[in-house]
């Protein structure tokens, strides 16, 4: 049987076997693939014997996502689950193999809450925004406040992920509010993935100075303040003109840098579309 933070059994050999010994449990994808696809697709089989009653995979998956909500994705092992659930931890295992599989579940998950008002309506019958502005405006706010709530998803990569019903329904949803704007398909792939970065990146910058203030214990404020002689009398040197001639709100927190950056990918993107309408517009 596994340990906690590996995958498949300790003598396999094989591609699983190499995944057990390459994961951290950060990396999507680094676990038994195909077990992983048959827990996200509910075609595995379901254990007949041992589990305590009350024990399914749904009730795992939330106490996963719980813990790594409160503490972070390094304090979800199976022997913790096995605490929070009140169960052995063998009996986890006859649900999902170890902690990369785990991983891949919870992922699913945490991206399907957007979605989960209506989860068994078929994407093709979801209405979406038919301004593809506002569909872009929704994604970015929808997943600023994802990664707001589940602070670990930055921390994990998520290079090869395996994809279950919610990621791909989040996806359908995506492209179908974003074909009015004329692109081609790897573009309209390039619209996401530009914003998602713009996202994750204003997330991570955030995210980061939240946690340095619990690593430190120093406000924002006591931290710069601490710096603010040698600051001042760098901006008196005269050695740094365009800092020292800007406004006193400059790096104030009340300006919306999310706002902002949306509103420029959000242009740059109109540009785009006003070009491609006119060509065709010429072709035609």
């Amino acid at each position: 049987m596994a340990n906690d933070g590996s995958t498949g059994s300790t003598g396999s050999t094989g591609p699983t076997a190499t995944a057990a010994k390459a994961t951290d449990g950060t990396t999507t994808g680094s676990g038994d693939i195909a077990r992983s696809l048959e827990l996200l697709w509910g075609t595995g089989d379901r254990p007949s014997r041992g589990p305590k009653p009350g024990l399914t995979l749904d009730r795992i998956v939330t106490a996963a996502i719980a813990v790594a909500d409160a503490e972070g994705l390094a304090a979800v092992s199976m022997r913790r689950l096995s605490t929070e659930l009140g169960t052995g931890t063998m009996s986890l295992y006859r649900y999902v193999p170890g902690k990369a599989e785990l991983l891949d579940l919870m992922l699913d998950r945490v991206l399907g809450e957007p979605l989960s008002a209506e989860p068994d309506r078929p994407a093709a019958d979801h209405p979406v925004p038919e301004d593809w502005r506002v569909a872009i405006n929704a994604m970015a706010t929808t997943y600023l406040d994802n990664l707001r709530s589940h602070p670990w998803l930055l921390k994990i990569n998520q290079a090869r992920t395996v994809l279950g019903p919610s990621a791909l329904r989040g996806l359908e949803l995506s492209l179908a509010a974003l074909r009015s704007m004329g692109l081609r398909d790897p573009e309209l792939i390039g619209v996401i993935i530009t914003v998602n970065s713009f996202v994750e990146g204003l997330a991570r910058t955030q995210g980061d100075a939240a946690e340095a203030v619990a690593q430190t214990g120093l406000s924002d404020e006591e931290f710069w303040d601490s710096q603010r002689p040698y600051l001042e009398r760098a901006m008196l040197s005269g050695a740094y003109p365009m800092m020292a001639g800007m406004s006193e709100d400059t790096f104030s927190a009340d300006f919306d840098h999310f706002a902002f950056g949306l509103e420029r990918l959000i242009a740059g993107f109109e540009v785009l579309v006003a070009e491609r309408k006119a060509a065709g517009s010429a072709d035609g």
